[in-house]
């Protein structure tokens, strides 16, 4: 009777069931989990960072403004977008469709290059043009303090200003203006309800950064960040046994991604190399599935305990009866098939909405 008792099925059970039982939950929710151990970190997550362009905002940024500081502004635009037109940044995209909306035929552009969290470089007619961040400007020392008051005006409405140059000096200003996803402000107020500190990372300057940090009621914001940047917030945030989650769209935010304790991809308009990288994948973009998935694992959790409570539980009392003399092998029967199945049910509860 106590060898039919003691036989370990409810409690090999009781961890797998409830842990199967969270990732079909999730998947059912459009919100795709790589391993399990996804839920077990997912549930002592104390901070979240978020990238901005493509993740708080939609990533189809527009552009509002161009000033020509030389020549006029459809020679500008051109320029631009040629340049732009070998890029995949959100940013460049948008001055690429701008001259198309207006007609405006592009050039052929020699020895393009990328130059990471500042912009890009090319030949046009060969002509060097660079096309990047006031970083890039102040790398190539074509910063001056006229050009920082027009940019501080247009970056404190949250905008993203571009500038084009040449070797000698700015051509002209090209600001763009992205828009926040309807879900992000809901989303990052259920994880603020979860007790779940949020960051925001960008690329982007600190005065959009904060600009659209207020939009969406975020914690704190950090602009001005390459990706090795990024890098060092996440470390800096570790401190076990609490967890760092991190939610990325792009190419660059694939180390960070990588870096945090549970990484999460964008999974519709993110890069193929974050969702890889990413440990869950939301469906839809829709940032209210990151609270979500949290909860989901708290519950896992939960039901996880209860199994190995209710195992653990049942068969004590019903050894104890054996040794009383009050248990008989029916008795030691139910004990073990009893609680396999309860231990099943229970994990079950979780597919419930």
């Amino acid at each position: 009777t106590v060898l039919v008792i003691a036989c370990p099925c409810a409690l090999g059970l009781a961890t797998p069931t409830a842990l199967v039982a969270g990732i079909g939950r999730g998947a059912g929710q459009g919100i795709l989990i790589k391993d399990a151990r996804s839920l077990e970190v997912a549930c002592k997550v104390n901070a979240v960072v978020l990238d901005k362009t493509g993740t708080i905002t939609l990533g189809k940024p527009s552009v509002t403004d161009i000033t020509p500081l030389q020549g006029d502004t459809n020679t500008h635009l051109g320029l631009a977008a040629s340049l732009a037109k070998r890029s995949d940044h959100p940013v460049s995209r948008a001055i690429t469709r701008a001259a198309e909306t207006d007609g405006i035929s592009l050039s052929e552009v020699q020895d393009f290059a990328a130059i990471p969290g500042c912009g890009i470089r090319g030949q046009v007619d060969g002509l060097t043009y660079q096309l990047g961040n006031r970083r890039l400007a102040a790398a190539t020392q074509l910063n001056a303090p006229e050009l920082e008051t027009q940019i501080d005006a247009l970056e404190g409405q949250g905008k993203t200003v571009v500038l084009l140059m040449d070797n000698q000096s700015v051509l002209g200003l090209f600001a763009v203006a992205d828009t926040v996803r309807d879900a992000s402000r809901i989303a990052i107020a259920e994880l603020h309800a979860l007790n779940i500190r949020t960051i925001m990372l960008t690329g982007d300057n600190p005065h959009t950064a904060r600009a659209i940090a207020a939009q969406v009621g975020i914690d704190e914001a950090r602009g001005n960040l390459l990706p090795e940047d990024k890098l060092a917030v996440i470390s800096s945030l570790a401190s076990p046994p609490a967890k760092v989650g991190m939610v990325g769209d792009g190419i660059n935010d694939a180390p960070a991604l990588a870096q945090a304790d549970i990484g999460f991809a964008m999974g519709a308009a993110g890069t193929d190399t974050a969702i890889e990288t990413a440990d869950v994948a939301l469906m839809d973009d829709d940032l209210r599935k990151l609270p979500l998935f949290v909860r989901i694992a708290r519950k896992t959790a939960v039901i996880l305990w209860q199994n190995i409570a209710l195992a653990l539980s049942i068969k004590a009392v019903f050894i104890v009866l054996t040794f009383t003399g009050n248990a008989t092998m029916w008795m030691a029967v139910f004990a073990d098939m009893g609680a396999s199945l309860l231990v099943v049910f229970n994990g079950l509860r979780l597919l419930r909405k």
